[in-house]
């Protein structure tokens, strides 16, 4: 249980924080929430619990005793949360981005590739009852668990995959496990028949400089993709400044010279990138 006095005092969300509220604000329910709001904001909600996938919260209302308020989805199925978790482990992005504390941007396709929903589809998705004797549903109290949800979701991202039925732990280590299942399938083989031998086209063959970037095998063409960039970010914005020291050199003198180095390469830069571009498509001159 934890104390969540004033702590809706977000001047901003996550995006999927900010999603959780723009889905429950499409149901129709205007005025409810904006009832809700103010509860939320002045602190009303005294506790939020999570049991499992469901929420319990107590609410501070009119009367002296707080209102209890129960809110849950539908979790998914454990052969629904197989083919999440596999879709997932097939983009590493998702798998770091995770790891990190973050939603990915586009984790709802994964959901929605599978038949399912991350978010609240309809307003029927949510299961909600509140002690009060306000008969409408969602009334003020529960608007306001829906508010300070939303602000936790910021906080931690993995409490969305806890109302659906897999907690933190559960979704990293399924990840882990799915990513890695190729590599431990080789490793036990590799125990108990001895050192797997490499393929005769997988001998090593011995280094030579000037045939470093030379490959004699056949790619195979449907896996080959070549395109330019998706950003005008080069290995020189990733690298930073050139930490360019001349010995007796003033440093600004030092550093002006750097940037000098920087700015010509990165004119040049552009013009490699088309030509390797184009040498791979077999198009223009190679030799250019």
């Amino acid at each position: 249980m934890s104390s969540v006095q004033d702590s809706y005092q977000q001047p901003s969300r996550e995006w999927w924080a900010q999603r959780w509220i723009d889905v429950l604000e499409s149901f129709g329910w205007i005025r409810r929430l904006a009832r809700a709001r103010v509860y939320a904001r002045e602190g009303n909600v005294l506790s939020i619990e999570f049991k499992g996938p469901k929420v319990f919260a107590r609410v501070q209302g009119t009367a002296p005793e707080p209102y209890k308020v129960t809110l849950s989805l539908d979790p998914f199925t454990d052969e629904q949360w197989q083919y999440v978790i596999e879709s997932m482990s097939q983009r590493a992005i998702f798998s770091a981005k995770l790891l990190a504390g973050e939603m990915p941007q586009n984790i709802e396709e994964v959901f929605t590739a599978n038949g399912l929903s991350l978010f609240p589809f309809t307003k029927f998705d949510i299961h909600s009852r509140c002690s009060c004797p306000d008969p409408a549903n969602p009334c003020k109290h529960i608007g306001a668990v829906y508010y300070l949800l939303g602000d936790r979701f910021s906080e931690d991202p993995f409490v969305l995959f806890q109302l659906r039925g897999r907690t933190k732990e559960q979704v990293i280590e399924a990840l882990r496990r799915t990513r890695g299942s190729g590599g431990d399938a080789e490793v036990g083989n590799q125990e108990s028949n001895g050192p797997i031998p490499h393929p005769p086209s997988l001998i090593p063959t011995p280094l030579t400089l000037d045939r470093f970037w030379d490959y004699p095998d056949q790619l195979e063409p449907s896996l080959v993709v070549i395109a330019p960039s998706p950003s005008s970010e080069t290995v020189l914005d990733v690298l930073g400044p050139i930490p360019l020291k001349v010995p007796g050199q003033d440093a600004a003198v030092a550093q002006t010279s750097a940037q000098a180095i920087a700015d010509y390469l990165k004119t040049i830069y552009p013009n490699v990138s088309q030509q390797a571009v184009l040498s791979g498509m077999n198009t223009g001159d190679p030799e250019a």
